[in-house]
């Protein structure tokens, strides 16, 4: 079976080389474990992260408008060259000189003048030579701009950044050791090395679960010991197909066919963003992508993931990266999802100073015994969700 490189947005080869010495304790979680419990995490902790000096911290969301418009109303079809457009935010960018295109008849237009306060648009009909009509409801996009010989300038345009928000949760994992236990010569080596690792891997464990299906809030806000929940990506993201119900990508009953699928791929997924998706899904999911790959996709044994373990298969000119999540395995309902990630939209964001970390010695003064615990105050930015997705009560694909 062949091999491919690895994921974008991770730093270095995606190996760990000979040499290699993890500089944090996530990072030594991906060493020790990749294809644990955490494998977003392991990938996280080996691509760029960014810390906040604030709990909440905020996203500029820039994306470039549709620039599209509908037909209200016309008086007559054919040659009306006064109508007016639904209302919309995206009617600013109409404006003299304007070009604008009929996507249902490909009629070509100039706009000759664009009065806000009635949404009324003044154009010359037909360019080309056309003799095409106009109908109420009918898309229009703008197509650019023709300006005469010695014109002036036109006017201006802008369009504000939207802003999203997330907040660093602190998790802690506590483990602890009497002074007899402690001091107890083990066959299988010292007991606080076992403990200090199995507790890492829960805290990792802990870090996965909240940024998969984690719930935006605070609590106490306005107190001086307020509780952060940091937004996990399945509430985060806007594109979710839930196969439950009818309507939208999928017919309902928790099916979702081998065309409905191609069509959420090609039409919905990589509408944004790069060629490649991180798939982490349930072993339904997984079960159902290989029914749809075996006959016509060639899947690759992916490397320069960090261990992690990827199967990759082509899709046209995409491709899906799947790895069945462990947890999605472990939580109620996950086995029948999927979460579509592009990866270099993703940043780990850490309060400064509050990475994770071993601090140790929190048994009391007179305590007899050996009390240690993991903290992190951290959350996941998505730079835009517009390229991830999230199917869900994906149970068969008939």
């Amino acid at each position: 079976m062949p091999t491919t490189a690895g994921i974008q947005g991770l730093r270095g080869t995606g190996q760990f080389d000979t040499d290699h010495r993890p500089t944090n304790y996530r990072q030594g979680y991906a060493f020790m474990e990749p294809n644990g419990t955490a494998p977003l995490n392991a990938l996280l902790s080996m691509a760029a992260s960014e810390s906040t000096d604030d709990p909440k911290y905020n996203n500029f969301r820039d994306h470039l408008p549709d620039r599209t418009a509908t037909v209200a109303t016309i008086t007559t079809p054919a040659t009306s060259t006064d109508f007016t457009l639904a209302d919309s935010d995206e009617n600013k960018f109409i404006h003299e000189h304007a070009v604008l295109m009929n996507t249902s008849t490909g009629e070509i237009m100039l706009v000759s003048s664009y009065v806000d306060a009635t949404n009324t648009v003044t154009v010359t009909r037909n360019i080309g030579g056309t003799s095409l009509d106009l109908a109420v409801a009918d898309v229009i996009v703008v197509a650019g701009t023709a300006y005469p010989a010695g014109s002036s300038s036109g006017d201006s345009i802008t369009w504000d950044a939207t802003v999203s928000f997330n907040y660093a949760q602190t998790f802690r994992n506590t483990y602890k050791l009497t002074g007899e236990l402690d001091a107890t010569y083990l066959r299988t080596g010292p007991h606080a090395v076992e403990k200090q690792a199995k507790t890492l891997k829960l805290h990792m464990s802990d870090i996965e679960r909240a940024m998969f299906w984690g719930r935006k809030a605070v609590l106490n806000e306005n107190t001086e010991s307020p509780t952060w929940f940091t937004g996990g990506i399945t509430n985060e993201i806007t594109n979710i197909v839930d196969c439950a119900g009818a309507g939208g990508d999928t017919a309902g009953d928790n099916i979702m066919t081998e065309a409905e699928f191609d069509a959420f791929i090609m039409n919905e997924l990589f509408a944004w963003g790069s060629n490649t998706r991180l798939v982490f899904c349930g072993p339904k999911v997984a079960e159902h992508l290989h029914v749809f790959g075996k006959n016509r996709w060639s899947p690759d044994v992916v490397e320069g993931t960090y261990g992690v373990s990827f199967m990759r298969y082509k899709f046209a000119s995409y491709e899906l990266m799947i790895h069945t999540h462990p947890q999605f395995r472990q939580v109620p309902g996950a086995t029948n999802s999927a979460v579509f990630l592009d990866f270099p939209d993703l940043c780990y964001r850490d309060l400064e100073g509050r990475d994770t970390q071993l601090l140790t010695g929190r048994q009391a003064n007179d305590e007899d015994a050996l009390k240690d615990e993991y903290l992190t105050q951290c959350g996941l930015e998505l730079k835009t969700d517009l390229p991830h997705a999230y199917i869900k009560n994906w149970q068969a694909v008939a």
